[in-house]
């Protein structure tokens, strides 16, 4: 079995109130004229604000358009906001639409300008630094996902000179996130570690780094949950995600991510939430081509899993990760339904012809035929 590692030219910075030191970050990424890519809520809030701040005079533009599953006319739109202020770098704030957004317009900037990144080695056209303030894990990626709304279809692109050039982790910021949000995109996070575990594209590291997601994710999220004021518990999440992110650089995607994408293209459906509800089935469901990484997985999830006992002698902490994802899900609070959050069976069926086509799918260690798509749907339904 061979395989390929690729580290990209990225500096993570983690700690309380890391975003003071932001404009330090953007000048040595060789930012002068920035644009900030947020929602209007993050603009406006105290955080934001700060933001704006501390970015001073390199900031010329913001772009505060940003929307779930980020649309194609967003992206148009902060396009031609980008090309008239003349960028030369982006901060995105905010959750993984944001850093997709911001990535889609250094991308497209690439495009336009006629030097596309064709190698690790090549350097971006607009430097991109990245502040998260949830746990999708796309601060780190060099690919994003976006959506043609008059098609109902999500879909992505990227490249190697795509990934942040920075991503500033400050687990202050996300105390105002939403417990739901943090529960929707914390399980995202785990499920970024659970495929990348199986990805049949993983680097060793890539799968170290993912059992080690899976891991801390099952034992951070349900705090944050049941005290989401409780700093110590964001920080060790925040953390969870950042390894999320990194193991997605070096690991592919599969059926249950690219099921997840077509779903919330189609729907609106938050992303996070579909991750959660879809994970448990497709992980079962593929079980029987990967059991020894099932195995791993399960025991990684058995770690923090209060439903297992290790004080049992005939305990299997392997034994059934599927159940220990479905538990933890049911623990931070979110449906377990697609027909709970308004998906029908016209959607599923919509998602299920567009199944074949969709990079992700293909990449499942388990081949996935439009019927079997259709199965694991219906049975999350």
């Amino acid at each position: 079995m061979g395989w390929t590692h690729t580290g990209y030219a990225q500096r993570i910075i983690f700690g309380l109130d890391a975003i003071d030191g932001v404009d330090d970050i953007v000048k040595e990424a060789g930012g002068r004229r920035v644009m900030l890519v947020t929602t209007t809520g993050r603009r406006q809030s105290p955080a934001g604000e700060r933001l704006v701040d501390l970015l001073g005079r390199r900031l010329v533009a913001i772009f505060d358009g940003v929307r779930p599953h980020v649309p194609t006319t967003a992206v148009q739109d902060a396009l031609r906001q980008a090309e008239s202020s003349d960028v030369d770098a982006v901060v995105s704030f905010g959750g993984g639409s944001c850093a997709d957004l911001a990535k889609a317009v250094c991308f497209f900037t690439e495009q336009r300008a006629g030097r596309p990144g064709a190698s690790y080695l090549d350097r971006p056209v607009v430097a991109h630094v990245a502040i998260p303030t949830t746990y999708s894990g796309a601060e780190l990626t060099p690919f994003f996902g976006m959506t043609d709304e008059a098609a109902h279809r999500k879909s992505g692109a990227g490249g190697p000179t795509i990934a942040p050039v920075a991503a500033i982790y400050d687990p202050v910021v996300t105390l105002s996130t939403p417990a739901k949000v943090a529960a929707e995109t914390g399980m995202n996070a785990l499920a970024h570690g659970i495929e990348c575990a199986y990805s049949p594209t993983r680097s060793p590291e890539a799968e170290a780094i993912a059992l080690a997601t899976v891991r801390r994710v099952a034992a951070a999220l349900p705090r944050v949950i049941a005290q989401p004021d409780d700093l110590a518990a964001r920080t060790a999440m925040l953390e969870a995600a950042v390894l999320g992110g990194r193991c997605l650089q070096n690991a592919s995607m599969g059926a249950h991510h690219g099921l997840a994408q077509l779903v919330g293209g189609r729907t609106g459906v938050a992303h996070g939430l579909v991750n959660a509800i879809l994970l448990a089935h497709v992980l079962r469901w593929n079980t029987v081509a990967i059991p020894a990484e099932a195995r791993r997985i399960g025991e990684a999830l058995a770690s923090a899993d209060p439903g297992a006992d290790p004080a049992d002698p005939g305990a299997d902490p392997g034994a059934d990760p599927a159940d220990a994802v479905d538990r933890l899900r049911r623990r931070v609070g979110l449906p377990g339904r697609l027909s709970e959050v308004g998906v029908d069976r016209e959607d599923i069926e919509a998602v299920v012809r567009m199944s074949s086509s969709n990079a992700n799918v293909g990449n499942n260690p388990r081949p996935v035929s439009p019927e079997d798509a259709r199965s694991l749907l219906e049975s999350a339904f």
